[in-house]
């Protein structure tokens, strides 16, 4: 079987725990307006490569992963190619490498259930804790990605709920209250890690000849998001 891989980044720190490989697939059929990688949305583009190739890219650091690092699958969206996602898992796992799924959470179907089976850790992008805000600017139901998660609960997955913070969007206490409020009813989420809005991007999408939907807010600092880490502690 072979997957449509858009990059493959031997060590990265922040997409999972420890030290991991990171492979971004090809493909999403969302299109969230703070994208980081609106060149990851065509199905059809990056390189096609084999579970067996990759599991020999990642081989060649393990000896960086130590006790808590392994290799996260990223996207685009890895869950529209979940039997590829699933046959490099079952090799990694062989092997004894630890597995991160970076999912925004958008199917659950026997495919998904299965590549869940086989995955350590989900780190899972949670956009808006509103259902209104998910219908706005995403075009999806948040009731879609809680019943992946309640299943993720169900097999007792460890799960790390990120979101990315939009000042003028949901940057305001209510909203991390309400991210809060909701991730405790799973008790499997260890962490909720909230990222900042950046627009490192907008010159993919002045390359692509697209429009940057989000392009009119401002960045979030560093002082907005310790400010907002506080109160979802509180």
């Amino acid at each position: 079987m072979t997957g449509r891989m858009h990059s493959f980044q031997s060590l990265g720190t922040v997409d999972g725990p420890g030290v991991r490989s990171v492979v971004f697939l090809q493909g999403c059929s969302l299109r969230c307006p703070y994208c980081h990688n609106p060149d990851t949305w065509d199905a059809g583009g990056g390189v096609s490569v084999s579970a067996q190739e990759l599991l020999a890219k990642i081989q060649k650091y393990t000896a960086y992963y130590g006790e808590t690092g392994g290799v996260t699958v990223s996207g685009g969206e890895p869950l529209l190619q979940a039997d590829f996602v699933y046959e490099l898992f079952s090799l990694c796992k062989a092997h004894g490498i630890s597995t991160a799924l970076d999912t925004s959470g958008i199917r659950l179907d026997d495919s998904v259930r299965r590549l869940l089976s086989v995955t350590d850790i989900v780190l899972l992008d949670i956009k808006y804790a509103a259902d209104a805000q998910y219908q706005r600017y995403i075009g999806v139901s948040l009731h879609t990605v809680l019943r992946f998660l309640a299943y993720a609960n169900d097999l007792n997955k460890r799960v790390i709920v990120r979101q990315v913070i939009t000042p003028g969007v949901n940057d305001t206490k209510d909203d991390i209250r309400a991210l809060r409020d909701l991730v405790r009813q799973y008790p499997c989420v260890e962490k909720v890690e909230l990222l900042p809005f950046l627009k490192l991007c907008a010159e993919k999408y002045t390359a692509m000849g697209i429009e940057f939907p989000f392009g009119k807010y401002p960045q979030a600092t560093a002082e907005q998001i310790r400010e907002l880490e506080r109160e979802l502690q509180a």
